[in-house]
């Protein structure tokens, strides 16, 4: 499981950081790519909220994707960057799903509708992910 789990959070690892990272400092190929919506197809304070949330994730994101990286080198201290990378993105996915949905209860403009339930479902995907890997890295810690 350790090579398989490793990779799958190298590269859900990767590109979510890297989408945060991508939204942060090339907006316009972002939304080019489908990374994060247009200004125009979203209510400014949205706007505001993603890029502010891409740029603060762009910091704190990279840390899942080491955490596979030193499980993929079956490197112990794998297990604390598991924790804090999978708190990192079970706090991602978990604000972007409420968030989004408290906006669209509200009738705001979050985006279109197909991008919508796609950029909700990659988010449970993210939070599914780190909950495995806070649980699997909590049973590799060492006990005392």
């Amino acid at each position: 499981m350790g090579i398989f789990w490793g990779v799958v959070l190298v590269i859900l690892g990767l590109i979510g950081w890297g989408g945060q990272l991508l939204s942060w400092l090339r907006p316009a190929t972002a939304v080019r790519l489908g990374v994060m919506e247009a200004e125009e197809d979203v209510e400014p304070v949205f706007w505001v909220d993603i890029r502010a949330e891409a740029a603060w994730d762009s910091l704190v994101l990279w840390t899942l994707p080491v955490a596979g990286a030193l499980l993929l080198l079956d490197e112990p201290a794998w297990a604390y960057f598991g924790l804090v990378g999978g708190g990192m993105y079970l706090y991602f996915a978990g604000r972007g799903i409420f968030a989004r949905r408290t906006m669209q209860r509200r009738g705001m403009r979050i985006g279109d509708e197909q991008s919508v339930p796609m950029n909700v479902g990659f988010l449970a995907l993210w939070g599914a992910v780190a909950a495995v890997t806070i649980v699997a890295a909590l049973v590799a810690l060492p006990v005392p």
